[in-house]
Parts: C-alpha cells; sequence; structure tokens
C-alpha cells in the first residue's frame, strides 16, 4: 500500500472530470478569447457608408467584415435595401439567401 501512495500513484489512477465541469471550463476558456469591438472613428464610419450607398445605387457587389467577439465575419453579396430607422442593410447572397446586418457591428466594406 505504501508504493500506490507513493508519487502520487493512488490519485493518478483514479482521476475523473465529471461532463458539467468539462462543459463549465470549455466555456470558460472560451470567453476568454472574447475581444472587444473596435471603435471607428467618424471617416471610417463615412466610408463605410459611402461604399454601401454606392453599392446600393450602382448595383455593385460589396464585401463587409462584419464585427463578432471571437473572429470577424467577412461576407460578400449587394445591398437590396438600406433600413435608416432600424440602421440595418439587406445583403443579399442569391436569390433566396440575405442577411440583415446592422450598420454598428460593420467594421469594414469594400467595393
Amino acid at each position: 500500500m505504501g508504493k500506490k501512495l507513493e508519487g502520487n500513484g493512488i490519485w493518478e489512477s483514479s482521476r475523473m472530470i465529471l461532463p458539467e465541469h468539462r462543459e463549465a471550463y470549455l466555456r470558460l476558456m472560451k470567453e476568454q478569447g472574447r475581444r472587444g469591438k473596435p471603435a471607428l472613428d467618424d471617416q471610417e464610419m463615412q466610408q463605410i457608408e459611402q461604399a454601401i450607398i454606392v453599392s446600393y445605387n450602382e448595383r455593385k457587389p460589396i464585401t463587409l467584415k462584419v464585427f463578432n467577439p471571437f473572429d470577424d465575419e467577412e461576407l460578400r453579396g449587394l445591398v437590396t435595401v438600406i433600413n435608416t430607422s432600424r440602421r440595418e442593410v439587406k445583403l443579399s447572397r442569391g436569390e433566396e439567401d440575405f442577411s440583415w446586418i446592422k450598420l454598428e457591428e460593420i467594421i469594414e466594406a469594400h467595393i
């Protein structure tokens, strides 16, 4: 019995983790990877809005980089609707594939 207790012998063979503890640990690790939204100045916001207007008026494809706390998302398509009251744009990527994107979440726009 003395040998099992030496060098953490008894504990080494009896380690286990509950699924709830594993999930909580993974959730904590994911939350630690969260990042804040970058602050855009007025000039950058005007450039984004101008690119959106050009895409809407001239029916040109646009690439939008949308903020996500873990990994930014790049979307490409046509701006088909600009809702000024809700400050959203409708980005159509196909006949039935579209997304409503809030202007506050857009951090880059390129035509």
